[in-house]
């Protein structure tokens, strides 16, 4: 039986605006208060995990342990087949640059090149996975996944999402997750599929 969420704070452990903004969109008309991390004395923690699933726990569990509150957190990425599932949980590293900023636009560059030094034949299969935790103070919390697949397209397209949304082409549509309105992207998303479980189970 899951736990249903009955509070009236819940914490976004994130500081990432375009995520918080999904986050809102997707709960739709609410009964509670939804405040991000931002506005604590927020230090992230060291996501090493070994799981998107593990890593999202870890942020959710500081975030309650510092606000003493109900948190939700998430963690995703991209899933290439001909990479052998990489960057998967290092999907946000892959933009770190040497000043320590994240750029996505570099992290593409590096995928793509990654994957020219493979054999491969098209299409470049991949998938993208987010797996979210909502956690209570007493440590108990709820978790949820969700997936959509699709292929790898060069060069990207689209100037709408964030992240590798260019140049990830979902089955069954003609354009990208880049090109797509982000709140029609949101319906068919890997967080929009996490979040309609977690709605589901415990809202």
């Amino acid at each position: 039986m899951n736990r249903k969420f009955k509070e009236k704070d819940l914490i976004l452990a994130t500081h990432n605006f375009g995520k918080i903004e999904e986050f809102k969109h997707l709960f739709g008309k609410k009964r509670f208060k939804i405040t991000d991390i931002g506005q604590y004395s927020w230090t992230p923690p060291v996501e090493n995990g070994t799981s998107f699933l593990a890593n999202a726990l870890i942020k959710a569990r500081e975030a309650t342990k510092l606000t003493g509150l109900v948190s939700l957190a998430d963690d995703s990425g991209l899933c290439v087949d001909v990479l052998k599932g990489a960057p998967g949980i290092y999907s946000a590293d892959w933009a770190i640059m040497d000043n320590g900023s994240r750029d996505f636009n570099f992290a593409i560059n590096r995928l793509i090149n990654e994957i020219e030094k493979k054999d491969y034949v098209k299409p470049l299969t991949a998938h993208f996975v987010c797996s979210l935790v909502l956690h209570w103070p007493d440590n108990y919390f709820e978790k949820f996944e969700g997936k959509v697949f699709g292929e790898i397209i060069w060069p990207g397209k689209g100037n709408n999402g964030h992240g590798y949304d260019p140049i990830f082409l979902p089955i069954g549509y003609k354009e990208t997750f880049g090109q797509i309105d982000r709140w029609e992207k949101n319906k068919i998303s890997h967080r929009g599929l996490a979040m309609d479980k977690l709605l589901d189970a415990c809202f």
